[in-house]
């Protein structure tokens, strides 16, 4: 007898670990009695096929699910691009319309973060006003995601009277409250441009990863906040020369004081943060927190309100964060009641961003809100994510790199197919890429081919064969066994969606499309239905339920898909409103119903497209380049830039 070797053995072994996992599959993939079960008793359940109708104002209600959604405030300063959009405003659309479809009680504001220097910087690039350069860029945000179907119930700005009202009356609570001191800081002054340097307005090499660009409030580098003074070889980027450092007098929140309250509440509220946020935290916590200014010497702001500091502003982390209130406040006087609900009225609030905004929302903007004692709610939700990139680079306007929301609406790309692919790419646990060929690939495969395919011929076949009309279904062990496969995929998608893991949810939407498409093709019913009567009865029960799922995809794509979600169930027969989102399996489309007229949602993405949005949106000439380089050197060359920032900001005066 041969001896077996160590080859046979360890392919013995890997035959025996594939078997093992096909038998685990089956498993899983067997249904039980108690699943076949549910489904025969829920299907004939009456159930309300659409959502609730919007109205006006969406305020808390006792005994409901109080939804109140935000999106990190973005700059206005530049045009939002593919990461911005699905870092924050796209997401958090998601999450809220599907709340919506569940019909929970839900608000969604946005808008733009306007004061601070990054204005100001935009104002020497575009020689512009300040409130020039707000309105301009406020209104290219709003367009762009009207165009991409953002439906915030309200998209403010932050250079409102309410926002100065709130952050002004905000300041004086926490300084009454013992939270507000003063100290002499250093800052970096340029004594060439005869201004102190706000942290825009400066650049160097990070003390703690040694990044040569980065800012004077954080760096790009590692993520780490950091002041000014504190930047190793630091140069003005106004005139390139050498800042020095001078002493000024400025207010600072005492978070060392309001620490223990922070802990306390960070300890109870992260386990429903998303794992980003939750690495993020934790090194603030750990290394102890430590006072932060709140004021600025710069023009572009809201003022401070007290005698003798008239001249100072308030920086941006504190002063945004609370865009949140000042734009409920636009919304409706009531806003009070999202903000500082009544006991017995429950309020979850959900905030969406990027990773770069974790620190304000997770410690800065929760302690003060702590720090004025009235009773503010404070996020349960934290949904922040990694970085997009594009094509394993950085987005960079200035070089023409990646696809910005302007871009988005010119390349003649629908809409829904963009926020289909960004949700598909979200990067839910770490940076990810958009890619052309993979948006051409997983809109051709999974929208044409899966998810169009299958409603596609579903609803041709009812129209072609029976006039549109829904025939009597009588549930054989297939049916049950289908549906009870799909109220599984239904299950996971609510519970997934609830925590705003949007990525695989949406994964979950395809899966059922794909388990209709294999049900469909192995019930055949183009064949059947020239059968005899036993055969015809059953093409009559696979076209019923193939429409009914049809019908069930067109409200849980909504939230991703709105457009193509009121296009589907156009066809479907129903009125123009979004689906309600159910917890089980039941009949939606009963027999007797008649859809409408079928077409076509999707359209293929050619090869030779995706070369050319490629080629266009690959990066500037270098000829191009060189030319905004040497713009940029001559604008330094300037001796005194800041005299025209100064006199392009004295409308805040009026």
């Amino acid at each position: 007898m041969s001896t077996p070797t160590i080859e046979s053995n360890q392919k013995q072994c890997k035959i025996s670990q594939e078997n093992n996992l096909k038998d685990k599959e089956s498993e899983e993939m067997l249904i039980t009695e108690d699943e076949l079960n549910a489904i025969k008793n829920n299907w004939l359940t009456k159930t309300q096929l659409t959502s609730n109708k919007l109205e006006y104002p969406v305020l808390p209600k006792k005994e409901a699910r109080n939804i109140l959604i935000t999106s990190a405030l973005p700059y206005v300063n530049n045009i939002p691009h593919l990461g911005n959009i699905i870092g924050c405003v796209l997401s958090a659309d998601i999450f809220a319309r599907y709340c919506r479809q569940r019909n929970y009680n839900t608000l969604y504001i946005g808008g733009t973060d306007e004061y601070g220097t990054a204005t100001e910087a935009k104002v020497l690039e575009e020689k512009m006003s300040c409130k020039e350069i707000c309105d301009k860029y406020y209104n290219i945000h709003d367009e762009v995601y009207r165009w991409f179907n953002i439906a915030f119930d309200r998209f403010g700005r932050t250079t409102t009277k309410e926002q100065t009202e709130v952050v002004q009356d905000f300041f004086l609570r926490v300084k009454d409250e013992g939270f507000i001191f003063t100290d002499t800081v250093d800052q970096l002054r340029c004594e060439n441009c005869e201004k102190f340097l706000a942290d825009r307005f400066v650049e160097g090499t990070c003390p703690d990863c040694k990044y040569e660009d980065a800012r004077g409030d954080q760096c790009d580098g590692c993520g780490h906040l950091i002041n000014a003074p504190e930047l190793i070889n630091p140069r003005c980027k106004l005139c390139n020369q050498t800042p020095v450092i001078k002493s000024s007098e400025h207010f600072f929140l005492d978070l060392p004081k309001i620490e223990p309250k922070v802990k306390e509440w960070v300890a109870e509220a992260e386990s429903k943060w998303s794992s980003v946020a939750r690495a993020i935290a934790k090194p603030w916590l750990r290394d102890g927190l430590k006072s932060r200014c709140i004021t600025r010497d710069i023009k572009w702001g809201i003022p401070v309100p007290l005698e003798g500091y008239e001249d100072k502003v308030f920086y941006v982390w504190f002063d945004a964060p609370l865009g949140y209130l000042s734009i409920s406040k636009n919304y409706h006087k009531d806003y009070e009641q999202w903000w500082k609900p009544e006991k017995e009225m429950d309020v979850s609030l959900y905030q969406f961003m990027a990773k770069d905004n974790v620190p304000f929302h997770a410690i800065m903007f929760p302690a003060s809100l702590l720090a004025a004692n009235q009773g503010y709610i404070l996020v349960k939700h934290i949904m922040a994510v990694e970085y997009l990139n594009y094509e394993d680079t950085k987005f960079s306007k200035s070089r023409g790199v990646g696809v910005f929301g302007t871009d988005a609406r010119d390349t003649g790309i629908p809409a829904d197919v963009w926020r289909f692919y960004l949700a598909y790419v979200r990067p839910e646990g770490q940076d990810t890429n958009f890619n052309w060929t993979d948006l051409a690939t997983k809109t051709n495969s999974e929208l044409l081919n899966n998810f169009g395919n299958f409603v596609n011929r579903s609803l041709a076949f009812a129209e072609k064969n029976y006039d549109g009309v829904i025939q009597e279904m009588e549930l054989r062990d297939e049916e049950y066994n289908l549906l009870a496969h799909v109220q599984r995929e239904l299950t996971q998608y609510n519970l997934l969606m609830e925590q705003a893991k949007l990525r695989d949810s949406l994964k979950l939407i395809l899966s059922i499309s794909k388990l209709g498409n294999q049900y469909l093709q192995a019930q055949q019913p183009w064949a059947k239905i020239k059968g005899n009567d036993d055969d015809k009865k059953i093409a009559g029960t696979v076209s019923g339920i193939c429409c009914n799922l049809s019908c069930l995809l067109s409200s849980l794509i909504g939230p991703f898909m709105p457009m193509i979600s009121l296009a589907l169930r156009s066809q479907l027969g129903l009125e123009s409103h979004y689906g309600l989102i159910p917890d089980t399996v039941t009949i939606l489309l009963e027999p007797g119903h008649k859809i409408g007229k079928s077409f076509p949602l999707f359209t293929r993405i050619t090869d030779k497209e995706i070369q050319a949005y490629r080629d266009k949106f690959g990066g500037v000439k270098e000829e191009k380049v060189k030319k905004n380089k040497k713009t940029q050197k001559q604008s330094k060359q300037n001796k005194n830039p800041v005299a025209e920032l100064e006199k392009s900001m004295a409308d805040l005066k009026n």
